[in-house]
């Protein structure tokens, strides 16, 4: 656990209670277990003797509620222990299709939409008593939606202006589409957090030959939207970055956005080299796809396709039969969204886990400490690098 120390100095805002949504059901298991896991480690006589500390160290923080619905579909947030006092983090995931509901004898499926007003219905029923109120909402609801350039709703920011006014304090999101967004909540906490360590940690892990370097690999931005991440993800590891350029048919809408025309490299020459695509999202896969073929046919030796969100809202044939043309070698997304079950036996699949890193977040943010702790991936990067070369014998 880093920074310890730290921890062990300081007060707790006030007891941690974890309101896990069945829609992060799984990884919120795995939350509660690092976290217990975490205050085991903590060695200070007040954790045992201190009223302040009451609850500290447990081994389930896991909040008892449900969220029972009438035939009609209406649903409420019940809890089943006292809120007051409490730091309360409430895990939920939109993008999670698999939750279901009965409604006049149908059986539905919950949509974005659903799973936020069962968000809004737990901290209602929270009603005020909490001590704090933190969400951790990993795919920021409605994020694509984030500005008007028509006669069009702002949806981003009156989720968080409703989740403001009704008391919570922190909102706590991943690789936000537009992070500027915030600005609908200048008096909440808005942290931004962004997964390149867990991609690198991840792809060295299952790959046993890469050679990190200028001459071998390349990041690359599929769009200008994602090129500020390409140029971090480069810069830690020593790598030239490139970019591609989409040109749209603005004339038209399929599918509620603009039809890409062509992709347009802009680039050094990555002839032979491997190369890792970094990006916020797969939604169905077909821009994404595109990309790596075009890089394969620019000759790149492999592609390595990172990404903080897997949606594959078009199933994942067009991938299974991409990778068979040997457009792509490997897709890694993390496990902040819901991924169908039938990914993890796919050969291209490697999952980055974050269950890890949010509880490191949670555990300092119940601290009050200093983010900072937890969003400096660029000392952890390099020392996952240079472990990789070690155990390769590669000299830096």
């Amino acid at each position: 656990m880093p920074n310890i120390l730290e921890l062990e100095n300081s007060m707790p805002v006030g007891q941690l209670k974890l309101i896990v949504h069945p829609s992060f059901a799984g990884k919120g298991e795995k939350i509660n277990s690092y976290l217990a896991l975490f205050r085991k480690d903590i060695h200070n006589d007040l954790v045992k003797n201190d009223p302040a500390f009451q609850g500290y160290q447990m081994d389930d923080y896991r909040m008892k509620f449900e969220i029972p619905r009438f035939g009609s579909g209406e649903g409420k947030a019940v809890l089943r222990e006292s809120a007051r006092g409490k730091d309360i983090f409430i895990l939920v995931d939109v993008c999670n299709h698999s939750i279901t509901y009965e409604m006049n004898g149908f059986e539905n499926h919950m949509s974005p939409d659903d799973i936020y007003q069962d968000l809004k219905r737990i901290i209602a029923a929270i009603d005020g008593k909490a001590s704090r109120i933190n969400v951790i909402m990993p795919f920021l609801y409605e994020g694509r939606q984030h500005r008007r350039t028509g006669r069009e709703s702002m949806d981003a920011a009156q989720m968080l202006s409703e989740l403001h006014n009704m008391g919570m304090i922190n909102f706590i999101t991943f690789d936000a589409h537009d992070p500027r967004v915030a600005n609908s909540i200048p008096l909440s906490g808005f942290d931004n957090f962004m997964p390149p360590y867990q991609f690198i940690k991840a792809l060295l892990t299952n790959e046993e030959d890469l050679i990190v370097d200028e001459d071998h690999m390349v990041v690359i931005a599929p769009d200008e939207g994602a090129l500020e991440r390409a140029i971090y993800f480069a810069n830690v590891l020593g790598l030239n970055t490139g970019t591609f350029y989409k040109r749209r048919d603005y004339s038209r809408i399929v599918n509620g956005k603009n039809p890409i025309v062509a992709h347009e490299f802009l680039g050094d020459n990555i002839d032979s080299k491997d190369v890792v695509i970094i990006d916020d999202m797969i939604s169905s896969g077909g821009s994404m796809l595109d990309t790596a073929k075009k890089l394969k046919e620019m000759n790149a030796r492999r592609v390595f396709i990172c990404t903080t969100f897997g949606l594959f809202t078009d199933g994942l044939s067009l991938f299974d039969e991409a990778y068979e043309k040997g457009y792509f070698d490997r897709v890694i997304t993390t496990n902040l969204t819901y991924l169908p079950p039938e990914i993890y036996d796919k050969p291209y699949f490697i999952e980055a886990d974050m269950c890890k890193f949010i509880a490191s977040i949670i555990d300092f943010m119940n601290h009050d400490s200093s983010m900072s702790n937890v969003m400096d991936n660029t000392q952890k990067m390099h020392a996952v690098l240079e472990n990789y070369n070690a155990r390769r014998g590669v000299e830096l």
